[in-house]
């Protein structure tokens, strides 16, 4: 990060291995911008610096009139993404199986597919798909957003027509075959961070979903998963 005082760097090292190390354990205050001008020898733009880098990391957090806290670690939850693929809503029926109780939102539209969705279907860019945007909740939290591409007429449009993909597809006669994912981790987009509720400095899990028939893509979607909160979980047959 560029810094015309890199001092701060050193207030930066220090505090984060403290938090690292648990010298400074979870809900421990930090010094404020004046102990820390006082403790390391730096300037005052130099210590708020620092303190800008450990919030942007993720590492404390900041309370207004209070000051900053070492930020509480949160226990993974893990997601097991190959144990329910022919449920409507697999997220759902993976945590509630864990004692949680999810509950979900969800519409579609239709929606011209663009060039990355084209790519990832082998489809033309101005073909209209249906789009389905869900919204995944525990305990009234915001756990998981996910949007789907499916050609229109495979796409639900009622509730009462909810059902897996895998039983969707099959009644056009078309059979699952194989279903690919992509992992990536990056920084979460404003209405993520907004959807998602997410803390200054968290990263996403960002899984690219593509289930195959034989040799031809009948879906696609992005869904995005707080990396705070969760640790994605894969079994593979030996």
């Amino acid at each position: 990060m560029a810094t015309s005082d890199p001092v701060y760097l050193r207030v930066v090292e220090d505090i984060r291995r403290q938090i690292t190390d648990g010298t400074l354990p979870p809900g421990a205050p930090i010094p404020s911008r004046a102990q820390l001008t006082r403790k390391y020898g730096v300037g005052e733009t130099a210590a708020r610096h620092a303190l800008r880098v450990l919030a942007s990391e993720g590492l404390i957090i900041g309370r207004v009139g209070s000051g900053h806290y070492v930020r509480e670690r949160p226990v993974l939850t893990p997601l097991h993404r190959w144990r329910y693929l022919d449920h409507p809503a697999p997220i759902a029926a993976d945590l509630q199986s864990q004692g949680r109780r999810v509950t979900w939102e969800w519409h579609s539209e239709p929606a011209e597919a663009g060039p990355e969705i084209a790519r990832r279907l082998r489809i033309r860019e101005t073909t209209t798909l249906t789009k389905t945007h869900y919204v995944f909740r525990g305990d009234g939290r915001p756990l998981q957003i996910a949007t789907s591409y499916e050609p229109m007429d495979f796409a639900p449009h009622t509730e009462e027509e909810r059902r897996s993909l895998f039983a969707r597809l099959y009644a056009h006669g078309i059979k699952v075959t194989e279903v690919v994912e992509s992992v990536s981790t990056r920084v979460p987009r404003p209405a993520e961070s907004d959807a998602l509720d997410l803390s200054a400095g968290v990263h996403v899990l960002h899984v690219e979903r593509t289930h195959w028939a034989g040799d031809r893509p009948v879906e696609t979607s992005d869904i995005v998963i707080p990396g705070d909160r969760f640790r994605v979980t894969y079994s593979m047959p030996a």
